[in-house]
């Protein structure tokens, strides 16, 4: 049966002024400390006076279960994605470095700037600046890309390489790292400072669980961006050959998308509802992961980084685990923080005699003509291929910022049985 046609939400209510005291309260995103071995005794406020505490922070309410008990991250958060409550978190704000789980942000600053049919030749400044031992899609010199392809690259395979060819699309890296600190500002993500936009490790680049949250949630607002990160596998161009006769050809190959409670894995099952978002693993961050998932109409964000247990694909063990706890305390523990909306919908929200209004959604439409994203074959690049366990297809749809109502995702799954 299909499920509930609404997500049930819960609206928090924030003043002007709680969001102007918890901003000021967070240490600046700039000049930003390298991160120590032990959560700081304060960090940031922003999010509410909880998220600052070093530990676990949680308010189990009648019939809330416990946490789980093995959770070996430095940092995690559980928040309701549409609401913004964050429902547990542990050392939620600590600035630690954030590997590939910044390409979120990269993403979220950069797709905007170019339609998906736009193409690309590559030159060899464009790969100029990819760090040593860097995940890569497989980019060529002097080859030809859309856009689309690279987005794909980005979102699949992580590839740094997509990354800097975006960049320098964008100008260089150098204004791009400008534009994803402006970004970050802009959603009250204090606790980032970018140094390089594919989350290579980088003296001062850091960010937190609570701002990775943020990123994620941004996101998942733009239909492009919510049919990356969702895609299990795609076609991606290869290299162009010349045969004996001098005829060129340019074949594909496939590339499957890194993020394991999407794909599987030998031991990791698809995790049911999941619908994104991006992993990540340095040699300074360990492995990351931001994910989403929805189950019975609701949808939960998990922020996990570095669990300190040594065991293969232990990021998305704990990331599943802790979805597992959300869903189950979802309407029993009580919120010990929120994830706060972007600047410019607080302020909108502040404006003396402003009236609450829905915006139009990523597609054009209006917030009452909500379109499903159809689900298409994920091997030719295009639609969302989603590989969910048990028959179950997540269907992605555009949806309205409704500024009373916080800032809250798109009504953005369906969840259908196979036909």
């Amino acid at each position: 049966m299909p499920a509930p046609n609404k997500i049930i939400s819960r609206s928090l209510v924030i003043t002007s002024a709680a969001l102007l005291s918890a901003s000021l309260a967070a240490p600046a995103a700039l000049a930003a400390p390298v991160p120590s071995a032990t959560p700081p005794a304060r960090m940031s406020a922003v999010g509410g006076a909880r998220l600052g505490l070093p530990g676990t922070q949680v308010d189990l309410g009648n019939g809330a279960p416990v946490l789980p008990k093995d959770l070996t991250a430095r940092s995690w958060i559980v928040a309701d994605a549409e609401s913004g409550a964050v429902l547990a978190a542990h050392n939620a704000h600590w600035r630690l470095p954030p590997a590939s789980t910044l390409k979120m942000l990269f993403a979220d600053t950069v797709l905007p700037k170019f339609p998906r049919t736009q193409t690309h030749k590559v030159t060899p400044a464009d790969l100029a600046g990819v760090g040593a031992g860097s995940s890569l899609v497989g980019i060529k010199e002097n080859e030809t890309y859309t856009v689309h392809d690279l987005w794909l690259g980005v979102f699949l395979r992580s590839g740094n390489d997509a990354v800097h060819v975006l960049s320098a699309m964008n100008g260089g890296t150098k204004p791009t790292v400008e534009d994803m600190n402006a970004h970050a500002q802009e959603l009250q993500a204090l606790d980032t400072n970018v140094v390089s936009p594919d989350g290579y490790d980088a003296d001062h680049q850091v960010s937190s669980a609570y701002d990775l949250t943020l990123f994620a949630r941004s996101g998942m607002q733009k239909k492009d961006f919510r049919e990356y990160c969702s895609t299990v596998r795609a076609s991606f161009p290869g290299e162009t050959r010349k045969n004996k006769k001098g005829k060129t050809s340019r074949g594909s190959f496939e590339i499957q998308n890194t993020n394991r409670l999407l794909s599987g894995d030998y031991d990791i099952p698809v995790y049911q509802g999941i619908a994104g978002v991006k992993n990540g693993n340095t040699t300074h961050a360990g492995a990351t992961f931001t994910g989403v998932a929805e189950r019975d109409g609701r949808v939960l964000l998990v922020t996990v980084m570095n669990p300190s247990k040594p065991d293969h694909n232990e990021v998305y063990k704990e990331t599943a685990k802790l979805f597992d706890w959300g869903f189950a305390a979802l309407g029993k523990a009580r919120p010990v923080g929120e994830l706060v909306p972007p600047r410019s919908a607080a302020e909108a929200k502040a404006e003396p005699g402003a009236e609450p209004s829905a915006s139009r959604t990523d597609d054009g439409s209006s917030s009452a003509a909500m379109a499903h994203a159809s689900v298409q074959n994920g091997s030719r690049g295009a639609g969302i291929a989603l590989g969910v366990a048990g028959g179950v297809l997540v269907l992605l749809a555009a949806g309205a910022f409704l500024v009373n109502r916080r800032w809250p995702l798109p009504d953005l799954m369906r969840r259908r049985n196979r036909p």
